[in-house]
């Protein structure tokens, strides 16, 4: 079994920073690329950032200027770093992967999201 797990969502202040995580458990082999997606309210999940695993990043151009991926393979984590967050930010992120598993099958995994609200 794989397992995502985001961490460090929560309320946070226009013009503040969140630094999320989402780490990887489980029977895995390698990846074959992570990302974070969001939902906020009302609207479809969309993509924020992904990274492969030679660290290879490519971030929304809308949030280009303010968001980051980043990896650390060896702790099967990736992080999305959000600086200077405003409102329409606020939504539900999840962390997504594509896995090769000790089957030597490929699968997408999600985590069950974490919530980022951007309020003063």
């Amino acid at each position: 079994q794989v397992q995502l797990v985001e961490s460090g969502g929560g309320l946070v202040q226009p013009g503040g920073s969140l630094k999320l995580s989402c780490a990887a458990s489980g029977n895995i082999l390698n990846f074959n690329g992570m990302a974070w997606y969001r939902q906020a309210p009302g609207k479809q999940r969309e993509i924020v950032a992904s990274i492969t695993t030679s660290g290879r990043e490519n971030v929304d151009g809308k949030l280009r200027d303010r968001f980051s991926i980043s990896l650390d393979f060896a702790k099967k984590t990736w992080y999305l770093q959000m600086n200077n967050v405003q409102p329409e930010d606020t939504a539900v992120y999840y962390c997504h992967a594509e896995i090769l598993d000790l089957t030597y099958r490929t699968n997408e995994y999600w985590g069950r999201g974490t919530q980022v609200t951007v309020s003063s």
